[in-house]
């Protein structure tokens, strides 16, 4: 099978031929053109697989201790009928499984230290059903008796406040008491009979589970506030979220954990559309690179598109010559920033912890951002279109330089060779 000499010329030139002076800084501006696409192409699959990463850690580590649907009464108020609302949500297919609860807010203080909470009171044979947290507590939430005021502190609540299993903390729950002397707040104190690592800094520092009982009497509420579901696929939240309140008897008010965390989802997204959009321009300038190196070339190759115009090629040869010549750039460099972004995003677990260990520095501090260690999840719905947006910039760039080349007039060209 004969190889067209548009191809054989192309790729000639992308080596520079000769080994001129010209040429060979010719060939220096087409490497770094190759290695600036490369670059490039390398930059958007590892910041875009980060980013992936981050949102798929956060989002498991969320779940894992916030149920998919949550159903609440009127207002937000309480349920009338709990069981009721329970066993109707269960008739659902993607139901797997339901869990009264109460939730509210408090304090949590021992000594003079005093930290901000959310109590969330739980059924302690139901909560596994609903959480993966739960499910891997099921020694821990024994413990919470009825009537015994047990705790289960977040790891980091839990160092904060400087308390161990069995030390008392003192549960200060909002509204207080009217009397005489004025507005007294009510005061429990309680036992800590365990703590929890969800690996969720927000629920680690915040989060305080008690017994549903406890929290009723606590709180003075008639009965739960609410019900806690668990689907079989958490992608149909807002699905099912939406059917069970058309469904259910009565008004409830029901909400999917997409919206319950939306602002922090949207906020990575447009971050991600604009990482996205911000490391295409590297890209963008690095195939353009290619103008400037086909222009020189072009330049320097007159006198042989002037004979190969006099041996009888067209200029639809000529253009396709160095055509060939920015398409062979843009391929290699693509194809060099696939294999180092995903080279670097597949052991991204491994690069990371080397560069805080070499620099004594840490990226992402617990204290600061909700995950500490450096998440990656190449997926192919970016790596796609990145490739294909690298070679479509860098044919376009080929397109004016090669017209121009397809121009020459081989009189001109060879008046002074």
């Amino acid at each position: 099978m004969r190889i067209p000499y548009e191809l054989v010329l192309g790729w000639r030139y992308t080596r520079a031929g000769r080994a001129t002076r010209r040429n060979g800084f010719i060939s220096f501006i087409s490497g770094v053109s190759m290695l600036g696409i490369a670059l490039g192409v390398a930059a958007l699959i590892i910041v875009l697989s980060v980013m992936n990463g981050f949102q798929k850690e956060v989002r498991d580590r969320m779940l894992g201790v916030v149920s998919h649907i949550e159903i609440y009464g009127p207002g937000g108020g309480m349920l009338a009928d709990v069981n009721r609302t329970m066993a109707e949500a269960r008739r659902h297919p993607q139901v797997v499984g339901a869990a009264p609860f109460v939730a509210t807010q408090s304090l949590i203080a021992r000594g003079e230290d005093m930290r901000g909470s959310i109590v969330r009171g739980i059924e302690p044979k139901l909560e596994p059903e609903v959480t993966d947290l739960a499910a891997g507590l099921r020694e821990t939430l024994s413990r919470l008796q009825p009537g015994q005021f047990g705790v289960v502190l977040g790891g980091e609540l839990a160092r904060a406040l400087g308390v161990r299993m069995g030390d008392p903390v003192t549960l200060i729950a909002p509204g207080g008491q009217v009397t005489p002397a004025g507005v007294v707040p009510r005061l429990k104190q309680m036992t800590v009979v365990g703590t929890f690592e969800s690996g969720h800094f927000e629920y680690d520092s915040g989060l305080v589970m008690v017994h549903i009982e406890d929290a009723q009497r606590i709180f003075r509420l008639e009965g739960p506030t609410g019900v806690r579901l668990k689907l079989k696929d958490l992608h149909q939240a807002r699905e099912v979220a939406a059917q069970l309140a058309a469904t259910l008897s009565g008004e409830f008010l029901v909400k999917d954990w997409t919206r319950q965390n939306r602002t922090w989802f949207a906020a990575v997204q447009l971050e991600k559309r604009m990482m996205f959009i911000i490391l295409t321009l590297i890209v963008a300038v690095a195939a353009f690179n290619l103008v400037s190196t086909l222009v020189m070339t072009v330049t320097d190759k007159r006198a042989d598109i002037a004979i190969l115009r006099t041996l009888g090629a067209s200029p639809r040869s000529i253009m396709g010559i160095f055509v060939v010549q920015g398409a062979a750039v843009g391929v290699i460099g693509t194809l060099a920033g696939l294999l180092l972004g995903l080279g670097i995003a597949l052991n991204i677990d491994v690069i990371v912890p080397a560069l805080e260990s070499a620099l004594n520095a840490s990226f992402l501090p617990r204290d600061i951002y909700l995950i500490s260690r450096m998440p990656s999840d190449p997926q192919s719905n970016d790596i796609v279109p990145i490739a294909i947006i690298s070679l479509v910039l860098a044919f376009v760039a080929t397109l004016y330089p090669s017209w121009r080349a397809s121009r020459v007039n081989p009189a001109e060209a060879l008046r002074y060779e």
